[in-house]
C-alpha cells in the first residue's frame, strides 16, 4: 500500500469501498454506547460477529447516531458480523443470516458478512458460502468474505466450482509477534484484502521495549504506533477499546509516519504468537 492511500477507504475487489481501518467490538457489553461515540469521533467501520452477542447493541448505537444528525447517513457506516461455527451449513445458514439482519434490522442491510472461521470441515464450509452467496443476490447483504482461513482454506473456495463471488476479505490475527506474512501475501496477491483483528496483541505486548521505544520517540502511544503499523502494511487494523478516552487516540494515526527502520524494529518475523485462537492450518 501506497503511503499516500492511507486514511482513505479501500476498494474491495466487487468495487465496494470499506475504510481504512475499524472498531471492534469482542468482549464490549455496552455496545450501543461505545459504536455511537465512535462514530462520534469518526469511526465508519463496526466489526462484531454472532459469538460477540452484541450485534443488537452495534446496531442500536449506529440507529442512534444517524437520528442525531440529518447529515448522517446509512451508506457513510461498514458494518460486519460473522457466523458462528455452528452456523455453518446451507439451511442453517440462510437462517442465520435473516437473524443477523433482524437484530439490526434498522440498518436495512448488512455491508459484510464473514465465515467466522474454517473449523467446520469443507463441506460444511461451502454450504455456507452458498446461501451468502444468495444473501448478495438478494441484496440483504452487500459483500461476503471469510475469517481466520488459511492458504487452503482460501485456495479450496477459489477453486469451488459453486463459486459465483469471491471473498472480498480474510480477516485473522496480525501483529508485529504474529505477522503471518506469507498467509497475508498469499490473500493480497488473489486480490483479497487483509483486516488485522488484535492489531494491539489484546494489549499484552503494549510494554515491548521496542515499541515503547518507537513511540516514545514519535510522542504518540504505542497503542498508535501499532494501528500505524497495520496501515503501513496494507492491512484494515480493527483495534478494539472499552475506553472512550481512547477512541479518537486510536484514530489519530495519520499525522505520522513510521520509517522503515522503525518498521523493521517492530518486526517479529520469526515469531508466531497469536493472542487469540489459532485455526488457519485446520483441516
Amino acid at each position: 500500500m501506497s503511503l499516500g492511500t492511507i486514511g482513505k477507504n479501500i476498494k474491495l475487489n466487487n468495487g465496494a469501498l470499506i475504510p481504512f481501518m475499524g472498531l471492534g467490538t469482542w468482549e464490549i457489553s455496552n455496545a450501543d454506547v461505545i459504536v455511537k461515540e465512535a462514530l462520534n469521533v469518526g469511526y465508519r467501520c463496526i466489526d462484531t460477529a454472532v459469538l460477540y452477542g452484541n450485534e443488537e447493541l452495534c446496531g442500536d448505537g449506529i440507529v442512534e447516531w444517524l437520528k442525531e444528525d440529518p447529515k448522517h447517513k446509512r451508506e457513510d457506516v461498514y458494518y460486519i458480523t460473522k457466523l458462528w461455527n455452528n452456523q455453518n451449513g446451507y439451511s442453517t445458514a440462510k437462517k442465520a443470516i435473516a437473524d443477523c439482519l433482524q437484530k439490526v434490522k434498522g440498518l436495512g442491510y448488512i455491508d459484510l458478512l464473514l465465515i467466522h472461521s474454517p473449523t467446520e470441515g469443507r463441506q460444511m464450509r461451502l454450504d455456507t458460502w452458498k446461501a451468502m452467496q444468495e444473501a448478495v443476490d438478494q441484496g440483504i447483504v452487500k459483500s461476503i468474505g471469510v475469517s481466520n482461513y488459511g492458504k487452503k482454506h482460501i485456495q479450496e473456495l477459489l477453486s469451488w466450482d459453486g463459486l459465483k463471488i469471491k471473498p472480498v476479505v480474510n480477516e485473522i490475527e496480525v501483529s508485529p509477534w504474529c505477522m503471518r506474512q506469507e498467509l497475508c501475501d498469499f490473500t493480497n496477491s488473489q486480490d483479497i484484502k487483509v483486516i488485522a483483528y488484535a492489531p494491539l496483541s489484546h494489549a499484552y505486548r503494549l510494554k515491548d521495549a521496542d515499541a515503547v521505544s518507537v513511540a516514545k520517540d514519535k510522542g504518540v502511544t504505542v497503542a498508535q504506533v501499532l494501528i500505524r503499523w497495520s496501515l503501513q502494511k496494507g492491512y484494515i487494523p480493527i483495534p478494539k477499546t472499552k475506553t472512550v478516552s481512547r477512541l479518537p487516540q486510536n484514530l489519530d494515526v495519520l499525522s505520522f509516519e513510521l520509517s522503515e527502520t522503525e518498521m523493521a524494529k517492530l518486526d517479529h518475523p520469526n515469531v508466531h504468537d497469536p493472542s487469540d485462537w489459532e485455526v488457519t492450518e485446520c483441516p
